[in-house]
């Protein structure tokens, strides 16, 4: 049985989601706009279901829950809930588990970072890169729920334009 005014609402939810996101990227300073790029979705259907699937860059999902640091984390509702964190795992200095230093490298360069030491020297780029790894290893990513809000908002806007879909739907199948 097609759903034809029904999967044309899903695709609309999807749409808005997947839009509202990318607005709250782009508010948010999202760097090289990789994240937002890469933000689509998929509906399929079975015989008695509709899934709608969203995907992201593998980081995307740390951004939006946020991740808990080693020693503390942003104390807002968001990252403090989250679902990751950073573990010590050991190692020289109790660095093991840290991200990795060379990651940070490209973003400074964009950012255009280049602190001075005490004497006024500049830093070397790959103490610069270390020292903002060790950091977020310490405190942690603050939650951005660039997705999660319009996810939330998305179900709550469409969720009577689902019920009228169906039963439009219904209704012409009756006929």
């Amino acid at each position: 049985m097609k759903y034809i005014n029904f999967e044309k609402s899903i695709q609309t939810f999807a749409d808005y989601v997947i839009k509202e996101a990318k607005i709250n990227l782009a508010k948010k300073d999202n760097q090289d706009g990789k994240l937002a790029n890469s933000l689509t979705s998929k509906i399929s259907q079975t015989s008695s279901e509709f899934i709608v699937k969203f995907f992201m860059e593998n980081y995307g999902i740390f951004q939006d829950k946020g991740v808990r640091g080693v020693e503390s984390y942003y104390a807002d509702k968001a990252t403090s809930g989250s679902p990751f964190s950073y573990k010590s795992k050991g190692g020289k200095f109790g660095l093991k588990g840290m991200p990795p230093p060379k990651a940070f490298d490209k973003w400074t360069v964009r950012k255009g970072l280049a602190p001075r030491d005490k004497r006024g020297r500049f830093l070397p780029r790959k103490t610069l890169d270390f020292l903002i790894a060790r950091s977020i290893f310490k405190k942690g990513i603050r939650a951005t729920s660039f997705f999660s809000e319009p996810l939330k908002m998305g179900e709550k806007i469409f969720a009577d334009q689902f019920l009228k879909a169906l039963a439009k739907d219904i209704e012409n199948r009756k006929q």
